[in-house]
This record gives C-alpha cells, structure tokens and sequence, in this order.
C-alpha cells in the first residue's frame, strides 16, 4: 500500500473509531448533561489527530503481524 492510500485508510479509519470511543466514553464518565456535546467535540478533536498519526505510523507493523499470525493459521 503506498502512503497516500495508507493515509487515507488511517484517516478515516481513524475517524471513525475516534468518534465512537471517544462518544462512549465521554458518556460514561458524564452523563448526557447540558454541555454533553462540548465536552465529546473536545475529547475528539484532541484524540483524532492522535489516533490518525499512530495508525498511519503502525499500519505497516500490524499488517506484518497479521500475515505472520494468518500463516499461523493456515499451518494449523
């Protein structure tokens, strides 16, 4: 995969689970109260860069780690 794809899928990749996660548990710790929704906005602007940058960095790793673990597998 070259850079700009893996950019791309970490980007969204990222976004995605950023959203979530971050919704969660801003829920968890708060509650839905009055400033709910300023509270998780927060939470993922400061998480999703975060999160972007360490899947676009690690993505080569963990899809070595994965072939490693399917050739596991498919030995078994």
């Amino acid at each position: 995969m070259d850079a700009k794809a893996r950019f791309i899928l970490a980007t969204i990749m990222s976004a995605m689970m950023v959203f979530m996660v971050t919704l969660l548990v801003t829920y968890l710790n708060l509650g839905f109260r009055a400033d709910f929704l300023t509270q998780w906005v927060t939470a993922y602007v400061i998480a999703w860069p975060v999160a972007a940058t360490t899947a676009f960095l690690v993505m080569p790793m963990a899809r070595r780690a994965t072939d490693g673990i399917m050739r596991l597998i498919e030995r078994a």
